[in-house]
Protein backbone atom coordinates (compact mmCIF):
# COMPACT_ATOMS: atom_id res chain seq x y z
CA UNK A 1 0.00 0.00 0.00
CA UNK A 2 1.62 3.49 -1.04
CA UNK A 3 2.08 5.91 1.53
CA UNK A 4 -0.55 8.90 1.34
CA UNK A 5 1.37 13.10 1.28
CA UNK A 6 -0.67 14.62 4.22
CA UNK A 7 1.67 17.64 4.53
CA UNK A 8 4.29 20.07 2.67
CA UNK A 9 6.84 21.68 4.23
CA UNK A 10 8.52 24.83 3.35
CA UNK A 11 11.77 26.48 3.40
CA UNK A 12 11.20 30.80 3.82
CA UNK A 13 14.52 32.82 2.28
CA UNK A 14 14.82 31.53 -1.12
CA UNK A 15 11.77 29.14 -1.20
CA UNK A 16 8.96 31.31 -0.57
CA UNK A 17 10.35 34.84 -1.91
CA UNK A 18 13.20 35.87 -2.96
CA UNK A 19 14.24 37.10 0.50
CA UNK A 20 18.32 37.28 -0.13
CA UNK A 21 20.06 39.68 -2.26
CA UNK A 22 17.53 42.37 -1.90
CA UNK A 23 16.28 41.97 1.10
CA UNK A 24 18.52 40.40 3.81
CA UNK A 25 21.48 41.58 2.64
CA UNK A 26 20.17 45.26 2.20
CA UNK A 27 18.91 45.34 5.71
CA UNK A 28 22.59 43.57 6.68
CA UNK A 29 24.14 46.74 5.48
CA UNK A 30 21.68 49.25 6.86
CA UNK A 31 22.67 47.24 10.11
CA UNK A 32 26.06 48.01 9.37
CA UNK A 33 25.77 51.47 8.67
CA UNK A 34 23.56 52.28 11.77
CA UNK A 35 26.21 50.85 13.70
CA UNK A 36 29.28 52.47 12.26
CA UNK A 37 31.02 49.37 11.84
CA UNK A 38 32.50 49.89 8.25
CA UNK A 39 31.24 46.43 6.98
CA UNK A 40 28.86 46.28 3.22
CA UNK A 41 28.27 43.04 1.47
CA UNK A 42 27.79 43.23 -1.81
CA UNK A 43 26.11 40.93 -4.30
CA UNK A 44 28.36 38.63 -4.94
CA UNK A 45 30.11 38.41 -1.62
CA UNK A 46 26.90 37.65 0.09
CA UNK A 47 26.25 35.00 -2.68
CA UNK A 48 29.65 33.35 -1.01
CA UNK A 49 28.41 34.32 2.63
CA UNK A 50 25.40 32.58 1.86
CA UNK A 51 26.95 29.03 2.22
CA UNK A 52 26.96 29.22 6.02
CA UNK A 53 23.54 29.06 7.27
CA UNK A 54 21.81 31.52 9.44
CA UNK A 55 22.68 35.77 10.43
CA UNK A 56 24.59 35.50 13.03
CA UNK A 57 26.96 32.61 11.72
CA UNK A 58 27.34 34.27 8.61
CA UNK A 59 28.49 37.69 10.51
CA UNK A 60 30.90 35.61 12.40
CA UNK A 61 32.33 33.53 9.38
CA UNK A 62 32.78 36.90 7.66
CA UNK A 63 35.25 38.38 10.04
CA UNK A 64 36.61 35.35 10.54
CA UNK A 65 37.19 34.45 6.86
CA UNK A 66 37.52 37.74 5.32
CA UNK A 67 38.36 40.05 8.14
CA UNK A 68 40.63 37.62 9.99
CA UNK A 69 38.69 39.09 12.99
CA UNK A 70 41.27 41.84 13.04
CA UNK A 71 39.41 45.03 15.50
CA UNK A 72 36.73 42.54 16.99
CA UNK A 73 36.20 44.41 19.97
CA UNK A 74 35.68 41.92 23.05
CA UNK A 75 31.91 41.82 23.47
CA UNK A 76 31.62 40.58 20.21
CA UNK A 77 29.41 38.40 20.45
CA UNK A 78 26.99 40.85 22.58
CA UNK A 79 27.58 43.03 19.32
CA UNK A 80 26.84 40.32 16.67
CA UNK A 81 23.49 39.51 18.82
CA UNK A 82 22.98 43.57 18.33
CA UNK A 83 23.69 43.61 14.15
CA UNK A 84 21.24 40.62 14.59
CA UNK A 85 18.43 42.53 15.86
CA UNK A 86 18.87 45.62 14.26
CA UNK A 87 18.99 43.76 10.65
CA UNK A 88 16.18 42.40 11.24
CA UNK A 89 14.02 45.40 12.23
CA UNK A 90 15.54 46.72 8.82
CA UNK A 91 14.40 43.78 7.18
CA UNK A 92 10.80 43.84 8.66
CA UNK A 93 10.38 47.77 7.17
CA UNK A 94 11.23 46.57 3.78
CA UNK A 95 9.00 43.52 3.92
CA UNK A 96 6.56 46.19 5.06
CA UNK A 97 7.06 48.48 2.51
CA UNK A 98 6.18 45.47 -0.36
CA UNK A 99 9.01 45.52 -1.53
CA UNK A 100 9.81 41.42 -1.57
CA UNK A 101 6.71 39.69 -2.78
CA UNK A 102 6.10 36.11 -2.88
CA UNK A 103 7.70 33.86 -5.76
CA UNK A 104 4.75 32.73 -8.39
CA UNK A 105 2.91 29.97 -7.72
CA UNK A 106 3.55 30.18 -3.41
CA UNK A 107 0.32 31.87 -2.60
CA UNK A 108 -1.42 29.94 -5.29
CA UNK A 109 -0.35 26.16 -4.03
CA UNK A 110 -0.79 27.40 -0.46
CA UNK A 111 -4.33 27.82 -0.91
CA UNK A 112 -4.57 24.84 -2.95
CA UNK A 113 -3.17 23.10 -0.22
CA UNK A 114 -5.45 24.24 2.75
CA UNK A 115 -8.42 23.44 0.30
CA UNK A 116 -7.27 19.88 -0.34
CA UNK A 117 -6.31 19.57 3.56
CA UNK A 118 -2.95 18.94 3.38
CA UNK A 119 -1.00 20.14 6.18
CA UNK A 120 1.73 22.76 6.21
CA UNK A 121 5.04 23.71 7.78
CA UNK A 122 7.92 25.97 7.53
CA UNK A 123 10.99 24.68 8.39
CA UNK A 124 13.90 27.57 8.33
CA UNK A 125 16.75 29.15 9.52
CA UNK A 126 15.48 32.46 9.73
CA UNK A 127 13.88 33.90 12.68
CA UNK A 128 9.98 33.52 13.86
CA UNK A 129 9.76 37.35 13.51
CA UNK A 130 11.18 37.20 10.13
CA UNK A 131 8.57 34.65 9.04
CA UNK A 132 6.06 35.99 10.66
CA UNK A 133 6.82 39.77 8.22
CA UNK A 134 7.23 37.95 5.44
CA UNK A 135 3.82 36.23 5.77
CA UNK A 136 1.61 39.07 7.18
CA UNK A 137 2.52 41.40 4.50
CA UNK A 138 1.96 38.99 1.73
CA UNK A 139 -0.74 36.77 2.42
CA UNK A 140 -2.19 38.90 5.60
CA UNK A 141 -1.90 38.10 9.24
CA UNK A 142 -4.37 35.32 9.35
CA UNK A 143 -1.96 33.29 7.20
CA UNK A 144 0.04 32.64 9.78
CA UNK A 145 -2.61 29.87 11.18
CA UNK A 146 -2.50 28.23 7.79
CA UNK A 147 0.56 26.18 9.18
CA UNK A 148 0.80 23.83 11.93
CA UNK A 149 4.18 24.47 12.54
CA UNK A 150 6.54 27.20 12.19
CA UNK A 151 9.71 25.55 13.01
CA UNK A 152 12.33 28.79 12.33
CA UNK A 153 15.09 30.62 13.86
CA UNK A 154 17.17 29.00 16.90
CA UNK A 155 14.56 26.60 18.07
CA UNK A 156 17.16 23.66 17.03
CA UNK A 157 20.78 24.01 18.14
CA UNK A 158 21.96 23.10 14.73
CA UNK A 159 20.94 24.72 12.00
CA UNK A 160 20.63 23.64 7.96
CA UNK A 161 22.46 21.28 6.26
CA UNK A 162 22.09 19.89 9.50
CA UNK A 163 18.59 18.38 9.63
CA UNK A 164 17.45 18.98 12.56
CA UNK A 165 15.01 21.43 12.06
CA UNK A 166 12.99 19.18 9.82
CA UNK A 167 13.47 16.44 12.27
CA UNK A 168 11.53 19.37 14.83
CA UNK A 169 9.00 19.54 12.49
CA UNK A 170 8.29 16.09 11.79
CA UNK A 171 8.27 15.17 15.48
CA UNK A 172 5.54 18.71 16.53
CA UNK A 173 3.29 17.40 13.50
CA UNK A 174 3.58 13.76 14.56
CA UNK A 175 4.35 12.63 10.93
CA UNK A 176 6.70 10.26 9.41
CA UNK A 177 9.22 11.52 6.28
CA UNK A 178 7.51 9.60 4.07
CA UNK A 179 4.11 11.65 4.89
CA UNK A 180 5.98 14.90 3.35
CA UNK A 181 7.46 17.02 0.86
CA UNK A 182 9.80 19.44 0.95
CA UNK A 183 10.37 22.94 -0.53
CA UNK A 184 13.90 24.12 -0.80
CA UNK A 185 15.81 25.96 -2.82
CA UNK A 186 19.94 25.34 -1.81
CA UNK A 187 22.19 22.85 -1.57
CA UNK A 188 22.37 23.40 2.39
CA UNK A 189 18.38 23.14 2.29
CA UNK A 190 18.10 19.93 0.53
CA UNK A 191 21.09 18.21 2.77
CA UNK A 192 18.75 19.47 5.40
CA UNK A 193 15.38 18.23 4.39
CA UNK A 194 16.81 14.84 3.11
CA UNK A 195 18.92 14.50 5.77
CA UNK A 196 15.24 14.12 7.83
CA UNK A 197 14.22 11.69 5.31
CA UNK A 198 11.87 14.52 3.23
CA UNK A 199 11.47 13.65 -0.38
CA UNK A 200 12.53 17.84 -1.94
CA UNK A 201 11.28 19.78 -4.53
CA UNK A 202 13.77 22.11 -5.64
CA UNK A 203 12.94 26.17 -6.84
CA UNK A 204 16.50 28.03 -7.73
CA UNK A 205 17.30 31.83 -7.76
CA UNK A 206 20.43 33.44 -8.71
CA UNK A 207 22.17 32.73 -5.92
CA UNK A 208 21.67 28.71 -5.85
CA UNK A 209 21.09 27.77 -10.33
CA UNK A 210 24.19 25.93 -9.69
CA UNK A 211 24.23 24.21 -6.73
CA UNK A 212 24.19 20.26 -6.42
CA UNK A 213 20.19 19.15 -6.75
CA UNK A 214 20.75 15.90 -8.22
CA UNK A 215 18.92 14.22 -5.08
CA UNK A 216 15.71 16.53 -5.87
CA UNK A 217 12.35 15.15 -7.43
CA UNK A 218 11.97 17.89 -9.27
CA UNK A 219 14.16 21.02 -9.99
CA UNK A 220 12.25 24.18 -11.26
CA UNK A 221 12.76 28.05 -12.03
CA UNK A 222 9.76 28.66 -10.05
CA UNK A 223 6.61 26.86 -8.92
CA UNK A 224 5.00 28.36 -12.26
CA UNK A 225 1.44 29.71 -12.70
CA UNK A 226 -1.14 28.61 -15.34
CA UNK A 227 -0.45 31.78 -17.40
CA UNK A 228 3.21 31.50 -16.42
CA UNK A 229 4.94 27.92 -16.85
CA UNK A 230 7.63 26.75 -14.80
CA UNK A 231 11.09 25.65 -16.37
CA UNK A 232 11.80 22.17 -15.22
CA UNK A 233 15.98 21.87 -15.15
CA UNK A 234 15.93 18.35 -13.76
CA UNK A 235 13.23 15.63 -13.11
CA UNK A 236 10.14 15.07 -14.92
CA UNK A 237 7.40 16.82 -14.10
CA UNK A 238 5.52 15.09 -17.46
CA UNK A 239 2.33 17.30 -19.10
CA UNK A 240 2.12 19.89 -16.07
CA UNK A 241 3.41 23.31 -16.59
CA UNK A 242 2.49 24.38 -12.92
CA UNK A 243 3.22 23.08 -9.81
CA UNK A 244 -0.16 21.51 -8.04
CA UNK A 245 -1.31 19.04 -5.94
CA UNK A 246 -2.16 16.92 -8.86
CA UNK A 247 1.39 17.00 -9.77
CA UNK A 248 2.49 16.73 -5.73
CA UNK A 249 0.42 13.88 -5.47
CA UNK A 250 2.24 12.10 -9.20
CA UNK A 251 5.73 13.08 -8.02
CA UNK A 252 5.18 11.65 -4.24
CA UNK A 253 3.64 8.62 -5.12
CA UNK A 254 6.01 7.96 -7.99
CA UNK A 255 9.27 8.43 -5.30
CA UNK A 256 7.24 6.15 -2.12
Amino acid sequence: MSTELKALLFDVDGTLADTERDGHRIAFNAAFEEFGIGWHWDVDLYGKLLAVTGGKERMKHYASAYLHNVNVPDDFDQLISELHAAKTRHYTTLLASGAIPLRPGIARLLKEARSEKLRLAIATTTTPDNVAALLDNTLGRSSLEWFDVIAAGDIVPAKKPASDIYDYALNEMQLAPEECLAFEDSHNGILSSMGAGIATIITVNDYTRDHDFNRALLVLDTLGEPDRPFTALRGTPDNHTYVNCALLRQLHKRHW
